[in-house]
């Protein structure tokens, strides 16, 4: 007897499922051959285009050189101020699609981002890249104490959360960035204020084969004046370079040579630009990016000259509080945004600027560059 119709197109369409997976991903290579060379494709929006086991494979934990993505830190707008409600979310340009993180462990503290005495103002949560990993570092607590005594990273490639070794001292406002590897924290404010804790610098080195572990650095700053809110320490050059006071305030500007462990100020020219954001382009830091935040002005830095250099000027780029820079692409979160991100190619002619929309009722309060997440064949 003949088996009902239904039956059989589902029988066929398990059939060609199979058929699909038994498929090699290039007829006539084994698949580590076909992957090696799937991987030398400069476009993976080709890749992702032809076929679903090609889509599966620019996914796959083990797939080298993935491409990159979007990650960003949300908060509801349809909340009232005091909401506490912090959200992560990738954006995947292939796709065109947001996707939130999975949930950070439950044992993560609740993070302050308003405090009733302060509704006007956002309190900083600070999160750096380094290795490829999202590091959540610093934040304020209720009773504001350091949020966390320990950072909380995030693999993008394993797509899931883990803990940090201890601070040698949890702090919050204080300088933090990345360089080469590893995670360093200045200056900044304890469970109190302490002119030891103001002056020291701690670093941990995620690729350290001796175990996770910080390490207190000898070259310590001359004063505490980097503690009085939280600080980028933008790595270019085997440098970290910061300043005191965001905006276009008179401000202190320091430049921390890691490899020498001393620090120094900062050229002239380089702080008296540094009116907005910094991020640094490229693996190896070779660029500096700035946004003049009063002014809307994108402007690279050229060392030769100690002068930075526009780029763009546009309103859509007024009031920018964060950027992050890779693959020629430099990120903007802005005040006046409503909520989304501006994105700017500098390696356009003449550079183009557009306007990336956060997921609804979401608006952006930091962005970050990093590869995009892992995912299994039957997502």
């Amino acid at each position: 007897m003949a088996d009902p119709p239904m039956k059989r197109q589902k029988l066929t369409h398990h059939h060609q499922q199979g058929q699909e997976q038994e498929q090699p991903l290039l007829p006539g290579l084994p698949d580590e051959i076909a992957e090696l060379c799937l991987s030398n494709v400069r476009r993976p929006s080709l890749v992702f285009s032809v076929c679903k086991s090609w889509r599966h494979l620019l996914y796959s934990p083990c797939f080298p050189d993935p491409f990159l993505s979007l990650y960003t830190t949300l908060l509801p707008t349809t909340t009232n101020p005091s909401s506490q409600s912090l959200h992560f979310s990738a954006f995947d340009p292939l796709s065109n699609k947001w996707e939130p993180l999975p949930p950070p462990p439950q044992e993560q503290p609740l993070l302050l981002l308003h405090h009733p005495s302060f509704l006007s103002r956002k309190l900083p949560i600070q999160i750096v890249t380094v290795s490829t990993n999202l590091v959540l570092l610093a934040a304020t607590t209720h009773n504001f104490n350091p949020a966390l005594s320990r950072p909380l990273l995030f693999s993008p490639i394993l797509r899931t959360w883990i803990f940090g070794p201890p601070l040698l001292t949890a702090r919050r406002w204080c300088a933090a960035g990345s360089l080469g590897g590893a995670v360093y924290v200045a200056s900044g404010i304890g469970s109190r204020f302490s002119s030891d804790v103001a002056r020291s610098v701690e670093k941990w080195d995620l690729e350290c084969c001796s175990g996770w572990r910080w390490e207190k650095m000898e070259g310590r700053l001359k004063d505490g004046r980097f503690s009085r809110d939280a600080v980028d320490a933008v790595g270019w050059k085997g440098r970290l370079c910061m300043v005191n006071v965001k905006g276009d305030a008179a401000k202190e500007g320091l430049v921390y040579d890691v490899g020498k462990d001393a620090w120094r100020d900062m050229p002239k020219g380089m702080l008296k630009g540094w009116r907005g954001p910094v991020a640094a382009m490229d693996v190896d830091e070779e660029v500096l990016y700035t946004v003049d935040e009063t002014k809307g002005s994108l402007r690279k830095y050229d060392q030769e000259i100690d002068c930075w250099v526009e780029i763009i000027s546009s309103g859509m780029l007024v009031g920018a509080q964060q950027i992050a820079a890779a693959a020629g692409k430099v990120c903007v979160v802005c005040d006046g945004a409503d909520g989304g991100i501006v994105v700017v190619d500098v390696r356009a002619v003449p550079p183009r600027i557009w306007m990336l929309d956060t997921p609804p009722g979401f608006q952006a309060l930091t962005v970050h560059i990093l590869p995009r997440m892992s995912r299994s064949p039957e997502q």
